[in-house]
């Protein structure tokens, strides 16, 4: 397998930007990582900054949403949202980085690449086997977000396990769509379904006398809205990990920029994003909450009314689906650049092309549909992905790559004489970037374990 270490150009610079970035055409990008393109076969540098901002708005909003309001129920809404612009920054800045850094790189194509250039072939694979898993855990949560909408439509007609088996045959037969630029038209309706979904849900629990799971009496429950909560340290450290998961699409943003016709747009396509996320979910956690309080559920989906929240599973079930996709098809994409990398089966119109590729896709959905099978709570298994993976593939790897090129070893000795604030700030910011996460990370463990073993409540 073979893998392009050279040093870009930009490495020599002494210049301190934020970023840290010089710049790389087109054609330096595909020849990085799918080398030269053959006439009639799939085109996987084609993705524009705008079809790239939706797709990745559609990676973070969808799971991640709908755990929000139980974010601030569980740590009350100003530090809730307090929390939430603080991870939401972080996450902005790690990919931020991950553009910059893939224009200094040519060659990154995913978090594996990264650890490659870090630690060799061991830091490639420790890296890589996050990446997978961190992927298909995601990917498994959506499947299970699909089981859950189709028991509540059917009303529990038939077994669970049917209705997963049915959400991975339908993953596995989009996820086959081979490049992202054909791919990126299903962001556009998963994003519209779950903006759909939420919105219904916020009219509802507004308009409904009490949330569904509230006593039917009025005088009976108190929604128990609260600015300030007080929870336990283990409580905190799962409302950090749901936040986490909620902004835990960036290792996606390597695939995603290294299929993008002009990677130096890519800064445009975080700004759209980042911004849009953060945004949804501020003004969706808090309202679906003040209605709520105490009374979420998880999913969130499940607090209207028994009707509503058929309707809004209903809208959601595209949005669900299309999650499950992309996180289908990143970790497949990743295994099938890493099996034929360096050869003319990578993007050649070969047999083995398309063995190589529909194999991989049906590797990553089986892994998926088993993760989904066995970890059958949403609220924990989500808080269990962000706690596991989400910190290491969203923070700490990014403010090391940052460093690796503006502050680490001989090569940055230069750059290591400036003396501004700018330079000091970023230092700190992304050791505070590589600390911060670790402490969330061993925060969020132990109330995840906990939630797996003794659930709060049944779905």
């Amino acid at each position: 397998m073979a893998f392009n270490d050279k040093k870009s150009k930009d490495d020599e610079e002494v210049s301190i930007s934020i970023g840290g970035a010089g710049s790389a055409d087109v054609q330096q990008n595909a020849d990085g990582v799918f080398g030269q393109f053959e006439e009639g076969a799939p085109n996987y540098v084609n993705v524009g900054w705008i079809r790239a901002a939706v797709l990745l708005m559609k990676a973070q909003i969808g799971l991640g949403v709908l755990g929000i309001p139980s974010v601030f129920s569980t740590i009350g809404l100003i530090p809730g949202l307090i929390a939430l612009l603080v991870i939401a920054v972080m996450t902005s800045w790690s990919s931020f980085v991950v553009g910059t850094f893939k224009l200094k790189h040519p060659e990154v194509h995913s978090v594996a690449d990264v650890g490659y250039i870090f630690g060799g072939k061991l830091g490639r694979e420790l890296l890589g086997g996050a990446f997978f898993l961190y992927m298909i855990m995601i990917s498994g949560s959506g499947m299970l977000g699909v089981s859950i909408a189709l028991n509540t439509l059917s009303e529990h007609g038939t077994c669970t396990v049917v209705f997963v088996v049915v959400a991975a045959i339908v993953v596995f037969l989009l996820s086959s769509i081979q490049t992202l630029d054909r791919v990126s038209f299903l962001g556009w309706v998963g994003l519209i379904s779950i903006m759909a979904a939420i919105l219904t849900l916020t009219g509802a629990v507004g308009a409904q006398d009490r949330p569904s799971a509230a006593p039917a009496f009025p005088e009976m429950w108190d929604k128990n809205f609260q600015l300030f909560a007080h929870c336990t340290w283990a409580e905190a450290g799962g409302a950090l990990g749901t936040l986490v998961f909620a902004f835990g699409g960036t290792p996606a943003f390597f695939n995603v920029v290294a299929e993008m016709r002009k990677p130096s747009d890519f800064p445009k396509t975080v700004a759209l994003c980042q911004t849009y996320v953060t945004a949804v979910y501020a003004i969706i956690g808090a309202v679906v909450y003040y209605y709520c309080g105490d009374y979420v559920a998880s999913p969130a989906l499940g607090s209207a009314g028994p009707l509503l929240k058929k309707v809004c599973y209903g809208l959601a079930i595209p949005a669900l689906i299309v999650g499950a996709v992309i996180y289908t098809h990143l970790p497949a994409k990743y295994i099938f650049v890493r099996l034929f990398r360096g050869s003319r089966h990578l993007v050649s119109n070969t047999p083995m092309h398309y063995i190589g590729w529909i194999g991989t896709v049906a590797f990553c959905t089986i892994i998926a549909f088993v993760i989904a099978e066995g970890i059958p709570v949403f609220g924990g298994l989500i808080g269990l992905v962000g706690a596991l993976f989400g910190t290491i593939m969203s923070m700490q790897t990014m403010g090391a790559m940052w460093l690796y090129d503006n502050n680490w070893g001989a090569r940055n000795a230069e750059k290591r004489q400036n003396k501004s604030f700018t330079y000091r700030f970023l230092i700190v910011w992304n050791y505070f970037l590589i600390l911060g996460g670790s402490f969330i990370t061993v925060l969020v463990i132990h109330l995840s374990v906990l939630y797996l073993t003794d659930p709060p409540f049944p779905l």
